[in-house]
């Protein structure tokens, strides 16, 4: 497994999408990759940029964002380079 990156979870805290996207990526902590959850509604750059995307994985090593609709498979193939995982 390489360098594992940051990661961060776009979102609100009343997103039901939100806490969807949380339990999709729960099985990934095993292998250290726990994202950073961010509430868009602190800033109106993130509000303009996300709200009618959320919930949105972003790779902080990258910049690569993978929007929802995500399910565990397609966050592996997100972060297969980090996971070791052929294509």
């Amino acid at each position: 497994m390489n360098a594992v990156p940051d990661l961060t979870l776009y979102g609100t805290t009343a997103c039901h999408l939100c806490e969807a996207a949380t339990l999709e990526l729960a099985p990934l902590q095993g292998n250290g990759l726990r994202p950073r959850e961010q509430d868009i509604t602190e800033s109106d750059a993130m509000m303009e940029r996300y709200q009618l995307r959320i919930p949105v994985l972003r790779r902080e090593d990258t910049g690569a964002e993978l929007d929802w609709p995500f399910d565990l498979a397609s966050a592996m193939v997100f972060l297969a380079d980090v996971l070791g995982e052929e294509n």
